[in-house]
This record gives C-alpha cells, structure tokens and sequence, in this order.
C-alpha cells in the first residue's frame, strides 16, 4: 500500500473524520489492523479506514474468491448492516466482467448542479495476475481532481488486501506453479519427434518463461561438452567466440559437478572464472549452468544468461535446477531416440564394459565368468561325435507262414508276440473235405485193385496193364491228398516269435492259397535298421560301432556294428532317409523283441564340442548362402 499512515493522519487533520465518534472508529480500526485478525476482520477494519481516508462514503462492499471454488462472496460491508446489500452490485459486477477500475454517477443526469450526482467506484483486486475479488465503494459528488484522488486511493489501499491474499493463500501455491512452468517446458522438449527440434523448442521456452537473453543446451560427447541448441537460433555457428565460451562455462560447471552461478547471490565454494568471462563477452548481467544428469552420470548442461542489469532471483535459479533435473533423463533418452543401430550397440557394449569392469553387479560377473569358461570349453574340448537315427528291431531271418491251399480257418491258438519252438502248432485248417475226398479215392482204388485181380485171373494182360495204371494213379492222388491234409497243420518253422499274423478273429472265414497267415522270427539273431538323415549319411561307413535304445527299455544300451548301408533314400516327414543296417554285438536278452523301436547313435570319431553343437547350423547357413549366391 503506497499511501501509509502519516498521509492518513494528514488526511484526517485535513477534516477526513469530523466527529469524535468517527473518530474513535477510525483509531479502534488502525489498532485492530495491526493485529491478528480473521480475512474478514481485516477486510472490515481496511474497508473502514480506506473510507475515511478517501471520504464522503456512504456504503461500501469487499468481494473475494472464495477458497476452492470460482465463485466470489462480499466479506465486509459499510456500514455493517446497509439497507440496502444489492446497491453496488452493478459496478462491482461490471468491474470483475472487464478486470480494471470502474466509475460511473448515481442519479438522474438531468438534475441541477446543487444536487449533483453521487459516484460508484469499484476496483479490482489481482494476485500474480490472477483476479481475486473486487472493492466497491459509493462516494458523494466530488470536483474532477478529487475524483480522480479518490480513485487513486482506492488503488493504493487495493494493495493490502493483496497483502492479506498473500497471507492466507496455499503454501504450496507457489511450488506448484514452479512445478507447473517446469512441466510445461518439459511437455515443449517431447513434443518434437527429432531431437534437434526439440532441444531448440525447449531452450526456446524456456528462454521466454524465464526472461532469459540466451539459453544454450549442450550434451557431452566423450570429454568435451558439444553445443546442440541455442535459444531463438535454429541453426548456430559452434566455432563462434561467444559460443565457445558458452561451452567453457558448461565444462566448468560439469568438472564441479554443480551449479554454477554468476554473479554468485552469496559465497559458494565453486569455481566461476569461465561465467565470468561468459558475462564479459556477452555484456549479460548475469549467467548460469546446471548440470544435466541421467543414472547417476554427467550427459550434458543447461546454460542461461539474462540481459544486463538483471540478475537471477531465488526462485528462478529453483525452477531451472528443477528442470535440469527432470530434463536430464528425458534429453538423453530423446538423443538416444536419434542415434542408429551402431550407436546403441556401442552404447549397450560399453555399459555392459561398465558393468563388469566397474564396482557392483556381481550377478553379471559370475554369468560373465561362467560364459567365458564355457567358450573355452567349447574351444578345446573334444567328444565323441556321433549320428543320430530312429531305429526299428528287426529279425535276421523272418520266415512266413502261408495258406497252402484255398480252405478256411478251423483253429489258431497262437497270434503275434506269442513264443513258438520249432514244430509247434500255430493253427489249423478244416480237411473235412479232403478226407472225404481221400475216402472216395480209396474207395475207387479198391475197386481198381479188383478189376486188376480178375484181369489176371483171366488172363486178360492188356486190361491188367489199363487198370494196374489206374490204381497207380489213384495211389498218387491219395498221396497228395495225403500231403495236403499234413499241411492242413500250421507248423512253427524254428524256435523264434511270432512277429505278425493273428487268426483268432477270423474262425471259419476263407483263405486264398499263398496268403501269409504269421510270420516268424527267430530269437536268436536281430539286426537294426536305422533311418539315417541324408545331411549326415556322409559320415556313416561299415564297420563303425554304435549303440541302441528301445522306447521300452530306455536305461539299458545295446551296442551294435554298421553291416550294410543300402544307396537308396525314403521321403518320411518332409526329409530324406538312407536305410543303415547293424548287427547287435552281443546275444540280445529276453526282454528284445522284434519291432521295437527306438534310437541309435553311430560313433563317427573326436571331435570339438563346438563343431559338434554348431555343425547342422553351420551347414544349414552355407546351403542357404550358395542358393542365393549368383
């Protein structure tokens, strides 16, 4: 308020308060201003004393904001209890509608002079900018100068309540609009998809928000800091003199590693000689660099210079040390955006360097350790290469059981998997009719034989001879008849198993001569087929060793030897297989049966551990490679 009490006082011998009555009012309202009071209170005793001070006012009203809301409220009214509440209701409305002072007459225009009219004044009440209530006051009729006075009073006393704004306002107001200006700039540095526009924009801002001459943005590359924007200069000479000396004031600030501030406002323990040179050459009041850090290392600085004969308050320099702050992670984060694939490799190689060659991280030096041992093991040591195949059992011999004539099925006790010695029955077929047939021709025989006895009893040579042949020929039917009822009986050929052939379903039904009924391996002799992949038949030769496992005995291994490998391929599953036969080594057990299946491995010879885990790849690529080779 830049009317003070001795000009009150001066106001008051001038006859501002004429009654003793008004006049305790007027002192009881300065003591209780001076002391601790609610808003209203204050609101109360001010609107009192700016009455007498400006004079010949009948009614007055204080409105403010009220907390919170975007709503205003009167909080004082002279006198205490008006008739009439809604008297200044027009101008103070009008007042807060255009935001700056009011004042108009109060009558009617055309009465004469010796009742001229009274005025409304109303005033605005702002708080940094921001329109926080309103004073309304009505005054008697007053020459022009005293108007005008009175007007200017009503602004100088506005200035208490601004006072009492302040008082009552949120502490953390002002933090929060820092906040808010720091947020601001940071959303202008990410707007930009390229780092270079970016960076310039945010300077840019951040210059303007701050009432800054320059701004300059530099990053550190290796050692040295490297200018990249310049506030209000899309493009910018680096090798300028001022520019340089720019970037001596950024490395002087990142060599402390703290803020660095010049004129300093009080006795810091930092070096300033390259700021000072800054101001020197720019002609700048005053300069400023805050390190930009992002995980716990140096990226780059911020430096600011405002013109001469200003210098950095307070607040200011906390607003800028808040952006570094936030700023630091986000430029480094949008300058790695820009860099290229070699960029970021190098950058993830010399952190990982970082990382085992510093302090910490011992999870990645023991992984480190334990993948160097492993390099190493797979560079020197050496192991038995070996092929891998599916493999199927197979009998050496496997002899087949066939239909010796068209007949049907009359017994079979014995089916596939089931042991069998040698001359043991494995079924039977129905003779019924060629016994009878046998009948028949033994029954004509006889009557042969007759007819050959009665030709000789007569003498009759020639019809001797005619029927001793007949009985020869029925003699030789009969003994087919005779060998085709033997082979009726399905006999087991050697002592071995029953591979195939199961005749218990089909009882009674009819068979075709040469029709395979069982098959019968041998248990003594097996040999292995295996499935040899084409990639790797190359490295198979007879003679090699090798050992198998069944699916159904898979902790035991049976060796075997390479015997034959047959030069034709079988498509299977969308590759190709070359057909390996081996020889079991030793008498296979009990348990091995024919058409077990499982896997064999072909020993090849030593070989490194990384060729051998490498090999199908390497393979692989060098086949894709001559493909698309012209």
């Amino acid at each position: 308020m830049s009317s003070v009490e001795p000009e009150i006082h001066e106001a008051f011998a001038q006859g501002a308060v004429s009654d003793l009555g008004g006049r305790r009012a007027y002192e009881q309202a300065w003591g209780q201003f001076a002391g601790e009071q609610t808003p209203e209170e204050f609101c109360r005793n001010w609107l009192l004393i700016q009455s007498h001070v400006i004079g010949g006012v009948s009614n007055g009203v204080v409105i403010l904001l009220k907390p919170a809301t975007n709503a205003f409220a009167p909080v004082a009214y002279l006198p205490e209890s008006p008739a009439d509440r809604t008297l200044l209701a027009p101008i103070t409305e009008r007042a807060l509608r255009e935001g700056r002072g009011v004042v108009a007459p109060q009558g009617v225009p055309d009465q004469p002079a010796a009742s001229a009219p009274r005025y409304q004044l109303a005033y605005p009440v702002r708080l940094d900018g921001k329109l926080q209530g309103v004073v309304g006051l009505e005054i008697d009729a007053r020459p022009e100068a005293r108007l005008q006075a009175a007007i200017r009073e009503l602004q100088w006393g506005s200035g208490w309540l601004e006072l009492l704004l302040r008082r009552h306002a949120d502490p953390g107001r002002s933090e929060r609009q820092r906040l808010k200006l720091a947020l601001d700039l940071i959303a202008t540095l990410l707007e930009q998809p390229r780092f270079a526009e970016s960076a310039t924009a945010f300077v840019t801002q951040l210059a303007t928000q701050l009432g800054c001459d320059r701004v300059a943005l530099g990053t550190l590359d290796g050692q040295r800091i490297k200018l990249r924007a310049v506030s209000h200069s899309a493009q910018f000479d680096g090798r300028a003199n001022l520019l340089r000396a720019v970037e001596g004031a950024m490395e002087e600030a990142l060599d402390q590693e703290a803020s660095v501030v010049y004129p300093p406002q009080e006795l810091h323990p930092v070096v300033a000689r390259a700021h000072e040179q800054l101001v020197h050459e720019s002609a700048a009041g005053s300069a400023a660099t805050f390190p930009l850090m992002h995980a716990g290392r140096l990226v780059g600085a911020l430096t600011l210079e405002r013109a001469a004969g200003h210098r950095f308050d307070a607040a200011t320099l906390e607003v800028c040390a808040a952006v570094a702050s936030i700023a630091g992670p986000l430029i480094e984060l949008t300058r790695a955006g820009d860099a290229g694939l070699p960029t970021h490799a190098w950058q993830a190689t010399r952190g990982q360097w970082h990382k085992l060659a510093g302090p910490g991280h011992p999870g990645l030096k023991l992984a480190a350790a334990a993948g160097a041992a492993l390099a190493l093991f797979l560079a020197f040591a050496s192991g038995m290469y070996r092929v891998a195949a599916n493999a199927t059992l197979e009998g050496a011999v496997q002899r087949a059981v066939t239909a010796p004539m068209n007949g049907y099925v009359k017994e079979a006790s014995l089916r596939a998997g089931d042991t069998v010695v040698a001359g043991q029955l494995i079924g039977t077929f129905d003779d019924r009719d060629l016994r009878l047939e046998r009948v028949k021709l033994s029954s004509q025989r006889e009557q042969y034989v007759r007819q050959y006895r009665d030709a000789l009893a007569k003498h009759e040579r020639a019809q001797a001879e005619i029927v001793a042949s007949q009985v020869a020929q029925s003699d030789a039917q009969i003994a087919l008849l005779d060998e085709q009822l033997a082979r009726t009986r399905l006999i087991a050929p050697f002592d071995g198993v029953i591979v195939s052939g199961d005749l218990s379903r089909n009882l009674g039904s009819p068979v075709e001569k040469g029709q395979v009924l069982f098959e019968v391996a041998p248990l003594a002799g097996y040999r292995v087929a295996l499935q040899v992949d084409e990639r790797d038949i190359a490295e198979v030769v007879n003679g090699q060793r090798g050992e198998l496992t069944v699916s159904s005995i898979p902790g035991e291994r049976f060796p075997f030897t390479v015997a034959k490998i047959t030069p034709v391929n079988t498509a299977k599953e969308g590759r190709n297989f070359f057909r390996v036969e081996a020889e079991l080594e030793q008498r296979p057990g009990a348990r091995l049966r024919p058409g077990m299946e499982g896997v064999g491995k072909i020993e090849i010879e030593s070989r490194k551990y990384a060729w051998i885990w490498t090999h199908s790849l390497v393979d692989w690529a060098r086949l894709w490679l001559w493909s698309w080779m012209p």
